[in-house]
């Protein structure tokens, strides 16, 4: 097994080897037994790191833009350079398999190049008046200040690609407490980032507490707060945020639908509804297909093929070549899946096609959950309402197209939406109809740098991604330049 490294708080560019946070002990999700002491930031380390930023905050905003894209590309190679390193602490933080893990890297690589090109390409616009007001104007992007990230344990790495890295390209200083229970990808990070150049006190790297976590979002000087995690904890920040007047992006989970038409390639959307859902991250994922809802011409043939596919889906140890399934992340976790099974199974809401246990045998002492497909699903129930966050995929029954997006509409949530069609018009008539922030067919890809990524709903609001991922952390300032006449004149 790969040894754990050594994690530090990095305050103005010094690692710290403890925080008023005290620690927690990380236990390795695949085999139960605790691994690594890690040190948690308090409140104090959040002032310490605000005064750093401050100091920090006016050189980082007129480092050239060429300067801050060399940096950023530079943090790229390194990255890149570390993929198997970085691959590594992601099966140590989370249980994340090493194919994954990798993907992942490659991911947070193409958001940093990409948001390193927009450093030298932000501009405002020039409006001019002359023949009415007699005025000139124009408009300037301008850094917001100080950013508060608060990340999540799910892929931290690729959080920190669609977050830190903008708001850093558009000259903000950045307060970043990623999840504590997932400290040592983040910590790898911190590391290539001094290497690249990133200034002391522009980057600060808090794993912590929710004190911590709340200390950033109510300071004063911090200007604006991106946040990825549930609707429960948004709230909570969103509440404090108000005292200020504080804006945010807040991207907060989803329970999407695919709806898959009789038209579409059964076997390839078979594929995707079981990779997307068992095989990336444990189904640990916030845009994950977790609802297939089949047209009842190829509900039986579609059941089939997910279950021949899911054959194919080794589960164990995220190090063992060929495995493809990991744990999920902790031992809370598991009991709240299958407390949510057990539920779905007394209630008759669903009939389970495989799974619906924990993992026994030699994965009995880990975070293993058996691969479980749930037919006939209830749309009403828990188990179609509620983020299962494990691997675990619920498949249900429709019609005709009105019924499909009904179902599909069925939720509170609003992130992504998928649709496995090959008929164009089809496509186009009902992406309009989804009640959902991006919406993607045949494949397409929910996470690339150069798209918008944002939900609707309890899903959240705002952007992660191409230009409106970096116009999150700017603001326009506008110049108006008069005749200089005087009031009565």
């Amino acid at each position: 097994m790969t040894t754990a490294p050594k994690v530090s708080l990095h305050i103005g560019g010094t690692p710290r080897a403890s925080g008023s946070g005290g620690t927690r002990t990380h236990i390795h999700p695949v085999s139960g037994e605790a691994m690594a002491e890690i040190p948690l930031a308090g409140a104090a380390e959040v002032e310490e790191a605000v005064a750093a930023a401050e100091a920090a905050r006016e050189g980082w905003r007129r480092t050239s833009p060429e300067a801050r894209r060399d940096i950023l590309n530079r943090l790229a190679d390194l990255m890149e350079a570390k993929k198997r390193e970085f691959a590594e602490m992601a099966a140590l933080d989370g249980g994340t398999p090493i194919m994954q893990g990798e993907r992942g890297v490659e991911t947070a690589v193409s958001w940093t190049r990409y948001y390193a090109g927009w450093c030298d390409k932000l501009t405002g616009d020039v409006m001019s008046t002359f023949d009415t007001r007699g005025e000139f104007s124009y408009s300037v992007p301008e850094p917001i200040g100080i950013v508060g990230i608060i990340n999540t344990w799910n892929g931290p790495l690729i959080g920190i690609g669609m977050k830190v890295i903008p708001a850093l390209a558009a000259g903000n200083c950045v307060i970043l407490k990623p999840a504590e229970i997932t400290p040592f990808a983040p910590e790898l990070f911190a590391q290539c980032a001094k290497e690249a150049g990133v200034p002391d006190g522009v980057l600060a790297i808090l794993p912590g507490t929710g004190e911590a976590g709340d200390a950033i979002v109510r300071h004063p000087r911090v200007r604006k707060i991106s946040f990825t995690g549930g609707p429960t904890t948004a709230r909570k920040i969103l509440a404090a945020a108000a005292e200020q007047i504080k804006p945010s992006v807040m991207e907060l989970g989803g329970k999407s639908a695919s709806l898959v038409f009789p038209d579409c390639n059964l076997q390839a959307a078979a594929e995707r509804a079981i990779f997307w859902t068992i095989g990336i991250l444990a189904g640990q994922g916030c845009a994950l297909p977790t609802r297939q809802i089949v047209h009842a011409d190829v509900y039986d043939e579609f059941l089939e093929r997910m279950v021949e596919v899911s054959k194919v889906f080794k589960v164990g140890d995220p190090m063992e070549p060929g495995v493809m399934v990991g744990p999920v992340i902790n031992a809370a976790a598991v009991d709240r899946i299958t407390g949510m099974f057990e539920r779905a199974k007394a209630d008759n809401a669903a009939r389970f096609v495989i799974g619906g246990n924990r993992c026994g045998g030699d994965l009995a002492k880990g975070n293993f959950i058996e691969p479980t497909i749930l037919a006939d699903v209830n749309p009403d129930h828990e188990i179609a309402q509620v983020e299962i966050f494990g691997p675990a995929v619920a498949v249900m029954k429709f019609h005709d197209e009105d019924e499909a997006i009904a179902i599909a509409n069925n939720s509170e949530y609003g992130l992504a939406a998928y649709i496995q069609s090959n008929d164009m018009m089809r496509v186009h008539r009902v992406a309009e109809r989804l009640h959902a922030g991006g919406v993607y067919v045949n494949g397409g890809m929910q996470i690339n740098a150069y798209t918008p990524f944002g939900g609707v709903g309890i899903s959240g609001f705002g952007k992660e991604g191409g230009k409106a991922g970096i116009e999150e952390f700017l603001h326009m300032k506008t110049v108006t330049i008069g005749t200089g006449a005087g009031i009565f004149s």
